[in-house]
């Protein structure tokens, strides 16, 4: 996986959501790399990272790679962020590796089984009229549906290109459909509501309360599930790293200060992460 560094101290391991990528995290990790070691991945698909079915079906698996990355660059431990999808992710890495998780922070918890996908992914996650309508759905959702939710965001055309970029073209559309493919959240979240009460890490829930994708309720349930876990809600919605990266940058900085953890806890990565 493509993975992108910046600032020295305690690290801090991002984790972006589907269709992004790392690119997600640039406001906040502006905010927070004079304090912290900020280590943004691209997972398997998205951004720079090439696609290795089968991805988001298997979370267990997905966090067993990042648990590869940490022990590779001889990371102690770290403090883990997720977005959206990557939520999920964080939470089967904090069930797996609790020994390895400082504390935890879910942004737009996108985990619970009953979650609803988009309705212009829907389209393209069903045999033949997906790949039939792939071009139309993703020139609509880049063009029309990520510009309104970005709406007043300075650098909001830049952001979208960018995040556009590796799903330009008819094959980029056909890899945008093959990366929504991830399963059934009926399936692939059914274990998340059993592992968060057995996940210790003090954990700061984020969510805005104007998020058409993710309801409310699931921030809430979040949180009362959790036995260490606080709720912070944002008048925002749905991509809280880009329309609010200062609140969320402060809100980690504070939250993670309260670790009691030392300035710096991990080798310095900006050599070993120069070469990938």
């Amino acid at each position: 996986m493509h993975l992108v560094t910046r600032g020295s101290g305690y690290p801090v391991l991002f984790l972006h959501g589907i269709p992004t990528s790392s690119i997600l995290w640039n406001g906040v990790i502006a905010g927070l790399s004079s304090e912290f070691q900020c280590i943004a991945v691209d997972l398997p698909g998205l951004g720079k990272s090439v696609n290795t079915p089968p991805a988001f079906r298997n979370l267990a698996a997905l966090a067993a790679s990042i648990e590869a990355i940490r022990m590779e660059h001889r990371i102690e431990k770290w403090h883990v962020v997720g977005h959206d999808a990557g939520c999920a992710i964080s939470v089967h890495y904090a069930h797996h590796f609790p020994h390895r998780v400082g504390r935890l922070a879910l942004l737009s918890p996108s985990i619970f089984p009953e979650l609803k996908p988009f309705y212009l992914f829907e389209l393209l996650r069903k045999p033949a009229i997906g790949e039939l309508l792939a071009p139309v759905v993703n020139l609509l959702f880049w063009n029309v549906a990520m510009r309104l939710a970005m709406a007043g965001v300075p650098n909001r055309h830049e952001m979208v290109q960018n995040l556009h970029a590796p799903f330009r073209g008819w094959r980029g559309s056909w890899r945008l459909m093959s990366v929504l493919r991830w399963g059934h959240p009926s399936e692939v979240l059914a274990s998340i509501p059993s592992l968060l009460p057995g996940i210790l890490a003090p954990t700061l829930v984020v969510h805005g309360s104007k998020d058409p994708a993710v309801p409310e309720a699931f921030a809430c349930r979040t949180r009362d599930l959790m036995p260490h876990s606080e709720l912070l809600l944002l008048n925002s919605g749905h991509f809280l790293p880009i329309t609010e990266p200062a609140a969320v940058a402060k809100a980690l900085a504070r939250f993670f200060g309260d670790a009691g953890v030392p300035a710096v806890a991990s080798v310095d990565l900006a050599a070993a992460f120069a070469t990938r």
